[in-house]
């Protein structure tokens, strides 16, 4: 009977069993030893820093008017419409005032005619003595109201005209030829161009840090992928107690063609820094007892600092003390660290 494995092969699944193992010339691991921590690093820098609040906001006229009717009476002559660019003092709208007036004055002038033929018989009878004397004085100035209503009577007799106060673009006419209107119904709406602004509401956490003159970079959706440049204009002095905003107002620095109603996004710039030294957010750690901590590394360690912190902005921190220009940071894989402990660095940078 034949045996399955004979010497020869026997030796040869020995040799192959040994040779399994690390190639030759790699390092074998060292029992008991823990791979170092991966981080990752970037240098501290130098540069602007801008803290900016992003809103939205509605182009809005601050000049526009909404003209009534001073008295009663039919409408007249409205030849305007949305949209006409009008004069100071052009006539828009006329209210007919000739046929209700005329009755009016008709009767003040007998009111007149009355008052004058009962100052006359109270003259005679405070001469006789009949009256004491200060009947002719109550007599005397009723006869001087009635004159007085007569005079108005015959102001207003005549149509009355609705002009505008100045130039500017008519917005809403609320009223049509023949409708018959009373005292100050409103009858058109007009603004002015020129004063268009950008209004937009300030929430109440950032109220006091914007005031005026306060830059702004707008964007319109009239203007895709252009952004103006503007300052605040005005700041409204309280709060609306109901949404908690405060109303501001933004100017653009060149004329541009608005409407009233246009969406408008801006970012307002609140503070800025010229020459910052930052670094990114990741790298400052808040420790529980409110102390501020980053590692720097070098040379294959890393050491914790303490820093003070000033503008956060842009996903970036300002350092105000703690680091140097060009200092390495940890900004990924600090979460454990110790001072002076031995990391390693993703893709061999930082070295």
């Amino acid at each position: 009977m034949k045996l399955p494995f004979t010497i020869a092969s026997l030796m040869v699944l020995i040799i192959a069993c040994l040779g399994v193992g690390p190639a030759s010339g790699q390092e074998k691991p060292k029992e008991g030893t823990k791979p170092l921590p991966l981080v990752a690093v970037q240098p501290v820098q130098v540069g602007p820093l801008a803290r900016t609040l992003d809103l939205t906001g509605t182009a809005t006229p601050t000049r526009q008017a909404r003209l009534a009717s001073p008295t009663e009476g039919p409408v007249q002559n409205c030849r305007i419409r949305e949209g006409d660019q009008v004069k100071r003092g052009q006539r828009l709208v006329t209210i007919g005032r000739s046929g209700a007036a005329a009755a009016q004055v008709t009767a003040a002038a007998e009111s007149v005619k009355e008052q004058e033929a009962e100052l006359n018989r109270t003259k005679i009878l405070v001469q006789s003595g009949a009256v004491p004397g200060s009947q002719l004085d109550s007599a005397r100035a009723k006869y001087e109201a009635a004159r007085a209503l007569l005079a108005k009577a015959r102001e207003l007799a005549g149509d009355y005209s609705v002009e505008a106060p100045w130039d500017g673009v008519v917005s809403k006419v609320l009223v049509k030829d023949g409708d018959f209107v009373a005292p100050r119904t409103p009858l058109v709406e007009m603004y002015d161009p020129g004063s268009l602004v950008i209004r937009l509401a300030v929430p109440e956490a950032q109220a006091i840090e914007v005031f005026k003159g306060t830059p702004a970079a707008v964007q319109l959706d009239a203007y895709p992928g252009k952004t103006f440049a503007g300052k605040v204009s005005l700041v409204y002095p309280d709060l609306d107690t109901r949404m908690r905003t405060r109303t501001a107002e933004v100017k653009l620095d060149a004329p541009l063609a608005l409407i009233p109603g246009m969406f408008a996004r801006l970012k307002l710039t609140l503070q800025t820094q010229a020459e910052a030294l930052t670094v990114p957010g990741d790298a400052v750690l808040v420790l529980p007892n409110g102390e501020k901590v980053t590692y720097v590394y070098k040379d294959g360690q890393v050491q914790r600092r303490v820093v003070q912190t000033g503008l956060e902005a842009e996903g970036k921190v300002q350092i105000l003390a703690g680091l140097r220009p060009g200092e390495m940071v940890v900004t990924a894989g600090n979460e454990k660290l110790k001072d002076g402990m031995a990391v390693k660095v993703q893709g061999g940078a930082g070295k």
